[in-house]
């Protein structure tokens, strides 16, 4: 799997979920990517995040306030049997990964529409990374600068459980496109 950085193997961890360390942010260093480098087939793996318990809570209280993601000893009374973390976080997780290691594209990471599922709950002390294999790219008939490309994101714990999985179709432009010169130089 490719990582902007030329990695190899596991990702390293990061700081946790609901911090942000120099790391995190996007970082204009790494070389980005248009629609005329990618190929179907082509993986990526984002670094590692934390989710503890707070980071579970704060989201759940601004988003998503359910017992099962905001009381600990509520949750143990529900379908969960333990807190567990909002898929909506998980998913705004995914998508800070993809943005800051994951998937370096020319003019940033633009949605065009995807279908999300969470097959297990993310819980308290979750290390999760997202794996991406890209599986199609059209590009476009009437507009030679862009195309749609469409992606598999599956988010995962170290231990290999697939707490989301993301098909995604995203708008990528071409880098030699010319709006794209000062986004991805």
């Amino acid at each position: 799997m490719s990582r902007p950085d030329a990695q190899q193997g596991r990702p390293e961890a990061t700081a946790p979920a609901g911090s942000r360390g120099p790391s995190e942010s996007f970082d204009e260093s790494v070389p980005r990517l248009g629609l005329e480098d990618l190929s179907v087939g082509q993986k990526f793996m984002t670094l590692e995040r934390t989710i503890r318990e707070e980071d579970i809570v704060s989201f759940a209280t601004d988003f998503d306030p359910q017992p099962f993601h905001l009381d600990p000893a509520a949750a143990t009374k529900t379908y969960f049997r333990g807190l567990a973390g909002s898929g909506w976080h998980i998913g705004a997780l995914t998508m800070g990964l993809l943005v800051t290691s994951g998937l370096p594209l020319a003019g940033g990471i633009i949605g065009a529409g995807a279908e999300i599922r969470w097959p297990s709950a993310s819980r308290p002390g979750d290390v999760l990374h997202v794996e991406v294999t890209v599986m199609d790219i059209t590009p476009s008939r009437s507009k030679p600068d862009r195309g749609i490309v469409s992606i598999d994101a599956t988010t995962v714990t170290r231990q290999g459980l697939v707490r989301q999985r993301m098909v995604a179709k995203l708008l990528v432009f071409r880098k030699s496109h010319p709006t794209q010169q000062s986004v991805s130089s």
